[in-house]
């Protein structure tokens, strides 16, 4: 008797079984529209394409070197992590704040240079200590700082030499 209550409730309800495969299309319709509605509210940075394209390959540095001493940390190679660490720190090759120190604000480049100094110290303290827990925790503050200046700042080129299409 159940299983016919169930069978003409499924076979009789075409309709209900379409709402049914609806349903999940539709809340993820709507959530997106909520996160398209949503502003964003970080401050951009106007810079020239070459500017950007500065900033964006110091970060693309910053996170695979971050990758990196990740990778040694787990091999527990601690002679690779402060090797990693240094290379990432104030004497980084195309740091972005030299070239573009008039054009960023004060505020981003203090997060930068603080990121640098970071990175100087990781490779200090691994030399030191060789304690691969202090180093996970002075990445993630490090990391922190990487989130918390993409929740401020967002880029866009400026109009004057935007690409064409």
């Amino acid at each position: 008797m159940k299983n016919s209550i169930f069978t003409n409730l499924y076979a009789g309800s075409s309709k209900i079984r379409q709402s049914m495969l609806c349903l999940p299309l539709f809340l993820g319709l709507m959530t997106m529209t909520v996160m398209a509605n949503e502003a964003d509210n970080r401050q951009v940075l106007n810079l020239s394409n070459p500017q950007r394209n500065h900033v964006l390959t110091e970060m693309r540095a910053l996170l695979a070197g971050t990758q990196h001493i990740l990778a040694a940390l787990a091999k527990d190679d601690m002679a690779a992590v402060a090797e990693q660490a240094q290379t990432l720190g104030f004497n980084m090759k195309h740091k972005a704040e030299n070239p573009l120190h008039d054009v960023l604000p004060k505020e981003f480049m203090q997060l930068g240079m603080s990121m640098h100094k970071d990175f100087d110290q990781i490779a200090a303290d691994i030399t030191s200590m060789k304690d691969p827990k202090h180093t996970l925790q002075q990445l993630n503050a490090t990391m922190g700082k990487c989130v918390a200046c993409h929740e401020i700042y967002q880029i866009q080129v400026s109009g004057l030499d935007s690409p064409k299409r």
